[in-house]
């Protein structure tokens, strides 16, 4: 009797908590948002960008957390705000502008960064070309010749870096 005793508590009772510790909470993917202005001059792109994740199925908060790093204008403050999205472990990297883009690039070689807009990316030294990216970035160029956006080539892996386009 105490043999079965012992066999049922170990086969309830005693692991159970084993596995309860042994489950982990999946991980929520984190985006930093680098803008190089403010939320109020940049709201309607940030309110855009958070409208078609959760078209998606990303909620912010729920799927997905958004870490916002704000410039203010002040372009010479990217460097150091481009360097908390890294020391968060952000698995993606959202920029505004070549500044930004530019101060991410110099943070991280191997987090994805999306730019939302650079005016000329090859010349600034964003990507090597607009057929051959390279780099760990991608988004969206303005060229000025025709004056229209122009979606870059997005990486072949499906991830959050392929569905985060304004």
């Amino acid at each position: 009797m105490k043999r079965r005793g012992f066999l049922g508590f170990l086969s309830g009772g005693a692991i159970w908590p084993l596995v309860a510790a042994a489950q982990q909470t999946p991980k929520i993917p984190k985006i930093g948002y680098l803008g190089v202005s403010s939320l109020t001059l940049e709201g309607h792109n940030v309110r855009a960008f958070r409208q078609k994740l959760r078209e998606l199925g990303y909620s912010d908060g729920e799927h997905i957390v958004i870490e916002y790093r704000w410039a203010n204008g002040q372009d010479d403050q990217l460097p150091i705000l481009a360097t908390e999205p890294v020391r968060l472990k952000s698995d993606v990297i959202v920029t505004t502008g070549t500044p930004g883009t530019l101060a991410a690039m110099h943070a991280t070689k191997s987090i994805p960064i999306i730019m939302a807009s650079s005016a000329d990316p090859v010349s600034a030294g964003v990507v090597t070309s607009l057929a051959r990216l390279g780099g760990n970035v991608t988004g969206f160029a303005i060229l000025s010749a025709g004056l229209k956006a122009n979606a870059l080539d997005f990486s072949s892996k499906p991830s959050l870096t392929s569905h985060a386009s304004l």
